[in-house]
């Protein structure tokens, strides 16, 4: 017993009646709703500009492309910034960013402004704001509860989602798609001053330990200036070190897949394919949004699921599921809401990022300390797939004038990564990261 406890003095854990380790959580939840404005945005826009401009759905697909690659390959260069000189600094500038390119998007007048705007611009905020993120949150202020903590901060997105779609979709019908982007950009700049007060780098910032953790955390040491090549150097030799393992590459596949299926396709042309059928903008928007509800139960359940199941399991069993609903889908999608689409949209919402808890769970596993770092690499195939879907699909709509071909694609896209993620095979510290 030391001195201060025997005269009852509380150390500073104790006198956290509510551990800071949830403020942090809850405001990174916040940022992460701010962030996610422009993931509802495209789908809904698409159809504008096109009345507007004119452009082709393949020319609005190379922006969208371009900002889903560099929101993925940001992710582990974040990550490894967000080491170097802190989760608050990244943040910030990274919500700077998007609000900028929302913003400036409003006096786009050629495809390729749309790409700096959309793609660049955006694609680097969001890419710093990705889902690397939740995982550096989740891996620095926590040792329990791990699964749960990684999947309500995924399901963020999720939730951002389902507050700017509907309005996103009303704005663009009413006062034009631009007062849309607007409203983007406020949204992002909104989270700045919370992210600047409460959200804070470290536990030993304040003196505390991880939630979970008993033992107080060592001051941290000075984090060395000038270093952002160091950070690039640190993701890069990550890169290569995860690579030489097979768990690396299944997990990269897998959610490569999960990408393709999920921001490629459902989130960039679900709206225009059900335009094509007949169904308002505004009902189809609904629909994602009703995802958006779905995803946000999905993945939190998950989360919760990842601390009491084998994940390979529960990655098997997401993309099975997956690959059956986007099999109906062609045959679902009409001009009015029927119950059999409602059906593949709480299905398809309830699995829509639930393969995250796992895959995250399984990078920390396997790759160890560096589990947040690789798994910005496996997110940057989630968007790599992404990209590449989003293209694509557009390219199907624009020579055949419908997107089934895509649907089915994918539908076996998802057979695949379920065969792959059930043969992960149960390792431990796969690979010594230096």
């Amino acid at each position: 017993m030391t001195a201060s406890e025997s005269l009852g003095e509380q150390t500073p854990q104790q006198r956290h009646r509510i551990h800071p380790a949830w403020l942090v959580a809850l405001v990174a939840l916040i940022a992460l709703i701010g962030a996610a404005g422009f993931r509802a945005a495209p789908g809904v826009l698409m159809v504008p500009l096109q009345e507007e401009f004119g452009w082709s759905t393949a020319e609005l697909s190379l922006a969208v492309t371009v900002n889903l690659l560099l929101f993925g390959l940001t992710a582990p260069f974040a990550a490894a910034l967000m080491q170097r000189f802190g989760i608050r600094a990244v943040t910030v500038t990274a919500l700077l960013m998007i609000g900028a390119g929302s913003a400036l998007s409003v006096f786009v007048a050629s495809p390729a402004q749309l790409v700096l705007t959309w793609g660049v611009l955006i694609g680097l905020g969001t890419g710093s704001m990705a889902l690397v993120f939740a995982a550096t949150i989740t891996d620095t202020w926590f040792a329990t509860r791990r699964g749960l903590v990684s999947g309500v901060l995924t399901a963020g997105s999720a939730t951002g989602q389902l507050i700017f779609l509907p309005i996103i979709a009303s704005a663009a019908e009413g006062v034009g798609w631009r007062g849309a982007s607007l409203i983007i950009a406020g949204g992002a700049l909104a989270v700045v001053p919370l992210v600047l007060i409460f959200l804070r780098n470290r536990p030993s910032d304040l003196g505390v330990s991880r939630y979970g953790e008993t033992e107080i955390a060592a001051p941290a040491p000075e984090r060395p200036r000038g270093s952002a090549w160091g950070a690039a150097t640190l993701a890069l030799t990550t890169l290569r070190d995860a690579a030489k393992t097979r768990t690396f590459w299944a997990l990269a596949i897998g959610f490569a897949i999960c990408g393709a299926t999920t921001n490629g396709l459902i989130g960039t042309h679900f709206i225009p394919s059900a335009h094509d059928h007949g169904m308002p903008t505004t009902t189809a928007a609904g629909l994602l949004a009703v995802v958006g509800i779905f995803d946000i139960v999905g993945t939190v359940f998950s989360g919760w699921l990842t601390d009491r199941v084998n994940p390979r399991i529960l990655l098997a069993a997401y993309y099975a599921l997956r690959g059956v609903g986007l099999l109906f889908l062609p045959s679902l999608l009409s001009a009015e809401v029927r119950p059999s689409i409602v059906v593949f949209i709480v299905i398809y919402g309830l699995d829509w990022v639930a393969t995250v808890p796992p895959t995250i769970a399984l990078c920390r596993e396997v790759f160890g300390d560096r589990g947040p770092l690789v798994f910005g690499w496996v997110f940057a195939a989630h968007q790599v797939g992404a990209g590449i879907a989003s293209i694509a699909a557009g390219l199907v709509r624009d020579h055949t004038g419908h997107y089934t071909i895509a649907w089915f694609a994918a539908a076996g896209l998802c057979a695949i990564a379920a065969v792959i993620s059930g043969m992960i095979r149960r390792q431990h510290s796969a690979i010594t990261m230096r």
